[in-house]
């Protein structure tokens, strides 16, 4: 797999997220920030986290996979959220895509985002192994 871990420091929440990702080989796939709308650009579910969580990274898994690539090829998560007390809803929705071996992660507070009832926005960077095959992940 051309994505390589190594956390050379003790380091809190090193069992939520890899600290640190080294890309060997392959090509980067970097997504722009997906909000959780419908095929008519309507917010889904204005205000629920879990329910905005489920379709953006239903969108985000369509985009890998139109690259050939799945979660297990994720290098690095960024997710903007306009409160972080919602963090365990998203947070159990983001484990079922990550459920062993989570990519680096970058989550922070944003006072509001571009659509109202939009609650939060997440961007992926992934890798996709020279050859083009993603690496194999049942979840």
């Amino acid at each position: 797999m051309p994505l390589l871990k190594d956390n050379p420091v003790a380091a809190p929440f090193g069992d939520r997220f890899a600290h640190v990702a080294r890309i060997d080989g392959g090509s980067l796939l970097i997504t722009a920030g997906q909000v959780a709308v419908d095929d008519d650009g309507a917010v889904v579910a204005p205000g629920d986290v879990v329910a905005q969580s489920e379709r953006i990274f239903e969108i985000l898994g369509g985009i890998l996979a139109a690259h050939g690539a799945t979660f297990a090829d994720v290098a690095h998560v960024r997710t903007f959220m306009t409160n972080l007390d919602d963090l365990r809803g998203y947070g159990s929705v983001r484990d079922r895509f990550f459920p062993a071996d989570p990519p680096a992660s970058t989550t922070v507070e944003v006072s509001r985002l571009f659509l109202p009832g939009a609650v939060l926005e997440v961007e992926l960077t992934a890798v996709i192994p020279s050859g083009g095959a993603a690496s194999p992940r049942t979840s």
